[in-house]
């Protein structure tokens, strides 16, 4: 699953990586430059100082092994495993000056993946009784989406779509820009036509009209249903009665997602997952005789 996600989305972890490298390096790590011998071998160990769920070992990993390919990572504890204070999920092995400049990067990841994993894995415990899926959204720290969606999938969630590029997810504002959900799903038809290409097609609908408008296109695939509460959702999904997938999203979290996944509902997008965390606290620590 992360080895997968990883070979299939490589180029933009690596566009990722570098970037966030250059943007903390830039030409040198003076601090280390000044005082570390560049000859200088050792050891660090990553050691956890809160409970939940680890993400981001895999790609700490790639981080290490961007900057410096000699640097050897011995894992510990594997991504999606529960972790709890003073647990050590992994240890650094080579260049001194290299486990210090990429030590910062290599935090901040996996700190914030951590949370994100914990979370998503806090609240599929909570409608495992039922078949509702949790799933991701667009709203994520802009030039980390991958490791943040590929924490999503470590804790149990199903990934959306990456980005405007995969999926058509017709939502309030494009229907009102095309004077309505008809009007809109026909030139969405005929685009497909036009670039020979499938995608899948989510449609937002606000009332019975927009649902009944969409059922009558076949390439529609999923009806999404944002801001109804559940008792609302629960008719929405009566009438549709399983002729289209259906997604519940707005104002969903730990506090009323049961309630929600137990409309039936198939899937429930929450942007929580990927926005307005806090990072699970974690050090890399000198390892030293």
């Amino acid at each position: 699953m992360i080895k997968n996600f990883i070979k299939r989305y490589k180029n933009q972890l690596n566009f990722f990586i570098e970037n966030a490298l250059n943007e903390d390096i830039g030409v040198g790590d003076h601090t280390s430059l000044s005082c570390i011998d560049a000859r200088m071998k050792s050891s660090a160990k990553l050691v956890v100082k809160q409970s939940g769920y680890i993400a981001g070992v895999a790609l700490s990993k790639l981080i290490f092994e961007h900057y410096d390919p000699r640097l050897k990572v011995e894992t510990i504890i594997k991504d999606g495993h529960k972790i709890r204070k003073g647990d050590i999920a992994f240890k650094v092995h080579g260049s001194t000056l290299s486990i210090l400049s990429t030590e910062r990067l290599v935090l901040n990841t996996i700190q914030r993946m951590s949370s994100i994993a914990s979370l998503t894995k806090g609240l599929n415990k909570m409608i495992s009784h039922t078949n509702c899926k949790i799933l991701d959204t667009r709203k994520t720290t802009p030039n980390f989406r991958y490791a943040e969606k590929l924490a999503v999938m470590i804790g149990g969630g199903t990934n959306h779509r990456m980005g405007l590029f995969d999926a058509i997810l017709i939502k309030d504002n494009h229907i009102d820009y095309c004077g309505g959900v008809k009007n809109t799903l026909t030139k969405t038809e005929n685009y497909l036509k036009k670039i020979n290409k499938e995608l899948d097609v989510i449609v937002e609908c606000r009332n019975q009209k927009e649902i009944d408008s969409a059922l009558n296109f076949n390439f529609v695939n999923r009806i999404l249903l944002d801001n109804y509460n559940p008792s609302e959702l629960s008719k929405a999904i009566s009438s549709i009665n399983g002729r289209k997938s259906t997604e519940a999203s707005g104002r969903i979290g730990k506090n009323n997602i049961i309630e929600y996944a137990e409309t039936g509902v198939d899937f429930i997008s929450i942007g929580e997952l990927t926005n307005n965390l806090k990072s699970i606290d974690m050090s890399l620590k000198a390892m030293v005789n």
